[in-house]
């Protein structure tokens, strides 16, 4: 078997059923096949993946999922020289999304893992078709294989250049098998998927971009919502790598003044109502609240901390390796 796809699963309503569609259609040179791991569904997910020809079901107590641990879970029930991984709401755009990864890791053998471009939903918000436009641009500006090699001593004094060569994101994205016998996902409820990438960098290994191995992956947040998950982003980068975003209120205005000026106008040349670009400049300063707050975590008392927080579990332990850099201000 060349490509084990590993879906996990829980609730993910009517998406889901697409999306599953979509990967058994997917026009392939070779044979591979798809496992469903559901940790307890109650809307026929389960019901649906056995119908399917080709789709092996694995269930879980729903105590027992974890973002890193199900994923080892299934790259080891993989009988497959590569493994991907999607979300149950990440939906290839065409029937060549699979064919893409594969090819991307078969560019050269020290390529550990690969992962595809997002684009939004069609009824997402402009912001946010805005936003996912310009994230995966940047890649496509850089070198689509890139490792420590590339620019050894940049890697060692630039902390966006490590940041950009350990995003990686395992909504979209295909590994090398053989690599995680050696290097497994930690077992964390957060960042799994970059702490990963950081390292099998560090380990040696190369990364590669796949513009063409595209999903529609996107979501429409809240405003507390988008400040909780602002907040456990930031909080996670401090324990993993030792970022600090926005941490002085000084530089977190500043980022507030910026991203406000810009989103005014673009909503301006793009006739945006003034509701919908009100709640951006909302979601604009939740942002950078919650990336600032985060920052300081510590010095938050438990229970507001909690309270704070999407992913109880981070706020209050992480079995992770200390980062060999020193903290630094982003």
């Amino acid at each position: 078997m060349k490509v084990s796809v590993v879906i996990p699963t829980k609730n993910p309503g009517r998406i889901f059923r697409d999306v599953l569609d979509r990967v058994l259609a997917q026009d392939c040179p070779w044979p591979y096949e798809v496992l469903v791991i559901d940790s307890g569904s109650s809307d026929g997910t389960q019901d649906y993946a056995r119908s399917k020809s080709g789709v092996r079901l694995h269930e879980i107590a729903p105590e027992d999922f974890g973002h890193g641990r199900t994923r080892n879970l299934g790259a080891s029930l993989a009988t497959s020289e590569y493994v991907a991984f999607l979300t149950h709401d990440a939906l290839p755009v065409d029937n060549s999304w699979l064919r893409a990864l594969v090819e991307a890791l078969e560019q050269d053998p020290n390529i550990a893992g690969a992962f595809g471009r997002h684009v939004a939903y069609p009824d997402a918000s402009p912001f946010t078709k805005r936003d996912l436009e310009a994230h995966f641009a940047g890649f496509s500006r850089q070198p689509p294989v890139v490792s420590r090699e590339t620019d050894p001593q940049r890697y060692e004094t630039d902390q966006g250049w490590r940041q950009f060569l350990h995003f990686y994101s395992d909504n979209n994205s295909c590994l090398r098998r053989s690599v995680w016998e050696t290097l497994p996902y930690p077992d964390v409820e957060f960042a799994e998927d970059q702490i990963w990438a950081h390292r099998m960098i560090e380990a040696g290994y190369a990364k590669a971009y796949a513009p063409d191995a595209v999903v529609y992956h996107s979501h429409d947040y809240g405003v507390f919502e988008r400040f909780q998950r602002s907040f456990d982003e930031s909080n996670a980068f401090r324990v993993l790598f030792g970022y600090r975003l926005n941490a002085r209120p000084v530089r977190a205005f500043l980022s507030i003044g910026y991203l406000a000026k810009r989103d005014l106008a673009f909503a301006w040349r793009n006739r945006i109502s003034p509701f919908a670009t009100l709640k951006r400049l909302f979601l604009d300063v939740a942002s950078v609240t919650g990336q600032m707050v985060g920052a300081h975590a510590p010095r938050l008392p438990g229970s507001l901390r909690l309270s704070l927080s999407r992913d109880k579990r981070l706020q209050r332990s992480l079995p992770v390796t200390t980062p060999r850099w020193s903290a630094e201000e982003h």
